[in-house]
């Protein structure tokens, strides 16, 4: 029995054409073309169905490392007409070889948007695996959730003389994480630092840093923070000075509700 080629199980999975009579028949009896089939008809559902999910973290950097590395490795798989049949050892009569027609078998390329268009499903379907991995912090075999409950939340205001298009917003999560989001942070010559203050004493709590002034991150609230004491978020520019307190000069700061 003959397979269907591949790269026509791709468009059909992705609605791109109608099973003809004959496919039609084949996909109804063959267990190995159906099964493709239903796979590639799952990973196009996958990456259809994220297309709704926002705010979230960027996937871990191994994510798409990975997916360029089997991107790649695709790339240089041979194709059929670059294979070539070993030479016997001795030579054959041609009196004891029967003579078979044969017809020639056709290799066609896939498409480049064909390959786009696969490429950029799984990527989407990884990218958003990995994100929920994140979030949730599934491993295991437990499903991740990708929408951790949400405890406590703060709009973050520019504070004292930072321009007052930066903006952000902090959200304590289930999991005891802090979901930083900031936008338009001025520049600074050093880092980004995020704080728990208790507004009564002005105790502080470092929870982490962040790598730049736009963007999402994922910070673990120490233990031994009692947030109905530490609700104030504050973000502050600090220099590389080897001094572990509080440099005075906060951007953004915001308290915790909820």
């Amino acid at each position: 029995m003959q397979h269907l080629d591949h790269d026509r199980l791709v468009f059909l999975a992705l609605g791109e054409s109608e099973a003809a009579d004959g496919e039609a028949t084949h996909l109804d009896t063959c267990d190995h073309c159906r099964g493709e089939m239903e796979t590639l008809q799952h990973v196009a559902g996958l990456g259809a169905g994220t297309q709704g999910l926002a705010e979230l973290p960027d996937p871990p950097e191994h994510i798409w490392q990975g997916i360029v590395a089997e991107i790649r490795a695709a790339e240089e798989l041979p194709t059929l007409t670059d294979r070539r049949l070993p030479r016997p050892a001795d030579p054959v009569e041609p009196a004891a070889v029967p003579v078979v027609a044969r017809r020639p078998r056709r290799t066609r390329r896939w498409p480049g948007w064909a390959t786009t268009a696969v490429t950029a499903t799984a990527a989407a379907v990884i990218g958003v695996a990995g994100t929920a991995a994140v979030l949730g912090g599934g491993g295991g075999g437990e499903p991740a959730d990708p929408q951790p409950s949400v405890l406590a939340s703060a709009p973050l205001a520019a504070f004292g003389s930072t321009p007052k298009d930066a903006s952000g917003d902090a959200r304590v999560l289930g999991d005891n994480r802090l979901h930083l989001h900031v936008a338009n942070l001025p520049t600074v010559p050093g880092y980004y630092e995020v704080w728990l203050i208790d507004p009564n004493t002005m105790d502080m709590f470092s929870v982490g840093t962040l790598s730049n002034g736009s963007g999402d991150a994922l910070l673990p609230i120490p233990p031994n923070v009692d947030l109905r004491t530490y609700t104030v978020v504050d973000v502050s520019a600090e220099q590389y000075d080897n001094k572990p307190g509080h440099s005075g000069d906060s951007l953004l700061r915001g308290t915790l509700t909820g």
